[in-house]
């Protein structure tokens, strides 16, 4: 590699420039450097901040509750990043070319171009983002669905809404891209048990037994908000006859509930000796003598 330097030019390569242009370079470089570092320390700053602040609401004797808090962090952490991403830009953009001046009439120019080149679904992001959190339609915490995707919401930004689902996957859905959702988190939710007897068995003695099972499930479980209830026979199978329990219970725990009224009536039925009917197989070994 060929240098030299040579009254005030440096000549590298075959490309020559003076001294004053590779200082001014040199400063250029050193100043985005330092908005890089800066920019960074100010969200990080920010986030450690924002944090303390709605930690102390969730202590708080009036403040607001645990979901709200963390909604509204994750949101105010959103903004911070994007608006000094954002002055970032600004502030190279004037290092780089110091005549270039934002002013208004520039800034709408620019923001055309963008909306041109296809800022429109970012527009659409934010205002959606805008109107789930002004409308409550769901909170960082709650177990939502979205289409074909289900999971407990981990962030809601301005853009983006993240969600989290039982396999660990994280699906990170664009706010324009809600058009539906189900939250799964408000309200009593319903635990559904089916319990199948055999044909054998006498009905009216199984519906008595699981009665008494849900009397004590109702007192030791205390997610169970109603119920649980018999509703008796619902349908005649092929195997056996299916008895229906249903309770309500807090959000998220209808499947803990599920799962703890399948045991204890299964010990109760087997208790009395009432048969949970199962496929059989029989198998039939005939042989046939040889004629002599």
């Amino acid at each position: 590699m060929q240098f030299k330097i040579d009254r005030g030019i440096i000549e590298v390569m075959g490309f020559s420039m003076n001294t004053a242009e590779v200082t001014d370079f040199l400063k250029k470089v050193a100043w985005i450097i330092a908005i890089i570092i800066i920019t960074k320390i100010i969200i990080k700053v920010g986030n450690v901040l924002i944090e303390k602040f709605f930690n102390k609401q969730k202590n708080s004797r009036f403040g607001v509750s645990e979901k709200k808090a963390d909604t509204l962090s994750e949101l105010l952490k959103s903004i911070l990043r994007y608006v000094m991403y954002l002055l970032a830009v600004m502030w190279t953009i004037s290092i780089i070319n110091p005549g270039f001046a934002m002013t208004l009439t520039g800034v709408l120019g620019v923001g055309g171009v963008a909306v041109g080149f296809g800022a429109q679904s970012l527009i659409k992001d934010i205002i959606s983002g805008f109107f789930i959190l002004f409308e409550d339609q769901f909170a960082v915490g709650d177990y939502i669905q979205v289409d074909n995707m289900s999971g407990f919401v981990e962030t809601l930004g301005l853009r983006i809404t993240k969600i989290r689902d039982f396999t660990g996957d994280l699906h990170i859905i664009p706010n324009g891209a809600i058009t539906k959702v189900t939250n799964k988190s408000r309200g009593n939710m319903r635990a559904l048990v089916d319990v199948s007897i055999s044909y054998e068995d006498d009905i009216d003695a199984a519906i008595k037994i699981i009665r008494k099972v849900c009397e004590e499930a109702k007192n030791d479980i205390k997610t169970i908000t109603d119920g649980p209830d018999v509703l008796g026979v619902t349908e005649l199978g092929e195997l056996g006859v299916k008895i229906t329990v249903v309770a309500k219970t807090i959000p998220m725990e209808q499947w803990a509930v599920e799962r703890e009224l399948r045991k204890r009536i299964k010990y109760a039925l087997d208790k009395e000796g009432i048969e949970i009917p199962y496929q059989k197989r029989v198998v039939i070994n005939e042989t046939k003598e040889d004629e002599v």
